[in-house]
């Protein structure tokens, strides 16, 4: 089977398209899934360009397709199913139970940017009805971060105002949601092309970070008292302006860090504000069910921004990693 591996850690042409044998046939427990799609997340350029990635390594962590075969044992899934794979295979519901990405495929273990998966049958779950693979491979990570980030710890309500910054996959699903809750929706980026889309997509104001760089500022100008929610992805360098931006007593939604892993973080303000910081890692089997229920009850759909062949994965992550993409970047399998 045509896959797509880590041959050259840490050097310009880290990948490289392979023949790996075929997986054979489901054991107990498993499923054999013909994968469809794929997509790209910020975490796979970490992986991809890593000296510390395996030669030989399956990278990607979304996941779609089509079960094949199922082994004995099996009851949840059945030939023909369409499905998308789940971020944490062991996490079935409750609280956190993990702070690696150790049991991630694409991370850990190897991942979709191959042609067929033999994998535990509670690596996937069931695709919304309607979707394609190519959509379905957009909520692994991005979907079901958003869905966490928003609907969890009470969810967002229809009077909430709520921050979204960018305009990658997880700050549009976010951006999607709230509105089709009835929140507004704040919208911050460099683009104002990327403004103006996010307008059509349902938000409410638009702030050019560039041009405002005290936007946090400006968001307590457009509420009055500050924003009920913040989904903050930038990390060290956006969290001083999401702290300003946010109520007292609001919520921030640490989901990325664009910016890094350490800086300065003006902590007083979190306490002077009674600030609730939320870090938010995708989520478990139970939230994404309920997020697929939504989608079918709702007629949601992601942003897609370009699609690219298995072949092409490296260009596809050069267009990635250079920030011009709007939504996700989905790989064709």
């Amino acid at each position: 089977m045509k896959a797509v591996v880590v041959r050259h850690p840490g050097q310009e042409n880290v990948l490289e398209v392979s023949e790996l044998p075929d997986p054979g046939q489901p054991g107990t427990g498993e499923v054999r899934v013909r994968i469809h799609a794929s997509a790209l997340n910020y975490h796979d350029n970490i992986v991809m360009g890593s000296t510390d990635t395996p030669i030989g390594h399956v990278p990607l962590a979304d996941g779609a397709g089509v079960v094949e075969a199922v082994g004995e044992g099996v009851t949840e899934l059945a030939v023909g199913d369409a499905v998308f794979a789940r971020f944490f295979p062991g996490w079935q519901a409750g609280g956190p139970v993990l702070d690696h990405f150790g049991t991630t495929p694409g991370i850990g273990p190897s991942g979709y940017a191959r042609e067929i998966v033999v994998a535990p049958a509670t690596q996937f779950e069931r695709t919304p009805r309607g979707y394609t693979h190519a959509e379905a491979a957009t909520l692994t990570v991005a979907g079901l971060t958003a869905w966490s980030a928003l609907m969890g710890d009470g969810g967002v309500k229809p009077d909430d105002t709520v921050v979204l910054q960018g305009t990658g996959g997880v700050s549009l699903f976010a951006l999607q949601l709230a509105h089709l809750v009835g929140a507004t929706t704040i919208v911050t980026s460099s683009s104002d092309e990327k403004l103006e889309r996010a307008r059509a997509l349902g938000a409410d104001h638009v702030v050019n970070y560039r041009s405002v760089p005290e936007w946090g500022d400006h968001v307590r100008e457009l509420t009055g008292d500050g924003a009920d929610h913040v989904i903050d992805v930038g990390g060290p360098a956006t969290l001083p302006q999401s702290i300003q931006a946010v109520r007292v007593g609001g919520l921030i939604s640490v989901i990325g860090v664009l910016s890094g892993l350490a800086g300065e973080i003006p902590t007083g303000f979190i306490n002077m504000k009674q600030i609730r910081l939320h870090g938010v890692l995708v989520g478990n089997h139970q939230q994404q069910r309920e997020m697929v229920r939504a989608i079918e009850a709702s007629g949601l759909r992601p942003v897609i921004d370009r699609r690219f062949p298995l072949d092409d994965l490296s260009e596809a992550l050069r267009y990635f990693t250079s920030g011009a993409h709007m939504g996700k970047v989905v790989i064709d399998i």
